[in-house]
């Protein structure tokens, strides 16, 4: 008798465990991230890096100063391949009394692109929220989140670059100038400029202007003609916003004299790149850039000859 008990307690046992199994089997994968948002403390200001979403991209048919070969090499480094996965990362500053925003993301131009609103409201803010948006620079991965078709995205927001830079991109004898395949680029900065151009909220800006108190306009020309970083200081602490002074971690932050084509002036951007890194070293200060793998914060220390990037450590603003 005792034996027959035991026999059967073994099957229930084993039949529930191939029920467990078949359960866990059935469960579909999820396939989605969490929602692309993350959150700091600077000083009294509240930073919240958003993101537009991933692109892979050929980067040794786009970056220059090293062959394929090489690029390979550093971009294993980091467990890495070509096509590379890129970040397009945008960032929230709130001072308590405005609320900035630093570039808009690609839309839809790029595949794996658009979902900067997405992520903004998960992070808990709205589009009409937004008092003032700051762009690096006027590349369609950058612009293209402030409208969309020719509806203004962020109805209540003042949209500001520096004056070179839209003197550059938003006047039609530039545009009419360019080589063929540049004039999408000025075609795309002024359809998307065009409805806060026509409310009279873009207002263009000197080099070294500060914007809101706390945000100071950092002049880093090269890449384009008008490329603008973003100086943002609190409490003693500071975070230079970088733009695309850096496009490849894995590769850049070593080898800081390679340049990406699509530089308007290659040896000025590179110039940048290395004050920039060089004094961001220095200074101990945190930097955050629009193509560094998501959230883009961290640190720049010194190495050897080039430089590594010590990116943020997850926390909880307090």
């Amino acid at each position: 008798m005792q034996v027959n008990q035991a026999l059967k307690a073994m099957a229930a046992i084993a039949a529930l465990g191939l029920l467990a199994g078949v359960a866990r089997a059935a469960s579909p994968m999820v396939r989605t991230q969490a929602p692309g948002y993350y959150r700091m403390m600077l000083g009294q200001f509240e930073i919240t890096a958003l993101l537009d979403g991933t692109s892979m991209l050929p980067m040794t048919q786009f970056l220059t100063g090293m062959t394929p070969a090489q690029m390979h090499r550093y971009l294993a480094r980091e467990f890495l391949s070509d096509p590379t996965e890129t970040s397009v990362n945008a960032f929230l500053v709130n001072t308590g009394d405005q609320l900035v925003l630093i570039d808009a993301g690609a839309g839809a131009m790029m595949p794996g692109t658009g979902k900067l609103l997405d992520n903004l409201r998960a992070a808990g803010y709205r589009p009409e929220q937004v008092d003032e948006i700051y762009i690096t620079h006027m590349h369609g991965d950058h612009i293209s989140g402030i409208t969309a078709g020719e509806q203004r995205t962020f109805p209540n927001a003042r949209v500001r670059a520096a004056r070179l830079e839209a003197e550059y991109w938003l006047d039609p004898a530039h545009r009419a100038a360019a080589k063929a395949d540049e004039k999408g680029s000025f075609e795309t900065a002024q359809q998307v400029f065009a409805p806060y151009t026509r409310a009279g909220t873009f207002s263009p800006f000197e080099d070294g202007s500060q914007l809101v108190p706390g945000v100071l306009a950092v002049a880093t020309h090269g890449h384009t003609p008008g490329h603008t970083s973003y100086l943002i200081e609190s409490g003693g602490q500071k975070m230079l916003v970088l733009g695309d002074l850096i496009h490849v971690g894995a590769v850049q932050f070593p080898r800081p004299e390679v340049a990406i084509k699509f530089d308007t002036d290659s040896r000025a951007a590179r110039a940048q790149r290395m004050k920039v890194f060089r004094d961001a070293a220095a200074g101990g200060y945190w930097i955050a850039a629009a193509h560094l793998g998501f959230p883009g914060i961290g640190h720049v220390r010194a190495a050897g000859t080039g430089y590594e990037f010590v990116p943020v450590n997850y926390g909880v603003p307090h």
